[in-house]
């Protein structure tokens, strides 16, 4: 993925159960909690590109939420309030190699960042 680029999607959902056998069987989405994730179901599409996780509602999770993949979190939430946006959650870390943050656009719409370092194999 490069900066700029849809990363992944939070759908929210009441029913993980109901949420799995729904979009599996209207889309095909392999849908399971990797270890690590478990209660946060995530999902892949047939492309084996687009992807994202079936979030528990509430606490925020009352829409569908896209991340958008940046090269530098802060520097994006920088970029953000100095041209109207918002911050609404700062950087947080997934692992030690990834991190997220939400923001809110001029607009009101809430959406979110993902950084992460892709590790290349030794050669």
């Amino acid at each position: 993925m490069a900066h700029g680029d849809i990363t992944h999607v939070d759908i929210p959902a009441s029913d993980f159960d109901r949420a799995t056998q729904f979009y599996s069987g209207v889309f095909g989405w392999q849908i399971s909690a990797p270890p690590g994730f478990e209660g946060y179901p995530m999902w892949r599409a047939p492309n084996q590109v687009s992807g994202g996780g079936l979030a528990p509602r509430g606490d925020g999770f009352e829409q569908p939420r896209s991340y958008i993949e940046v090269d530098s979190i802060d520097q994006a939430l920088e970029q953000i309030s100095s041209l109207g946006g918002q911050v609404v959650t700062a950087k947080q870390p997934i692992t030690d190699t990834s991190w997220w943050a939400t923001f809110r656009d001029p607009d009101g719409n809430v959406l979110g960042l993902y950084e992460g370092i892709t590790e290349t194999p030794e050669q």
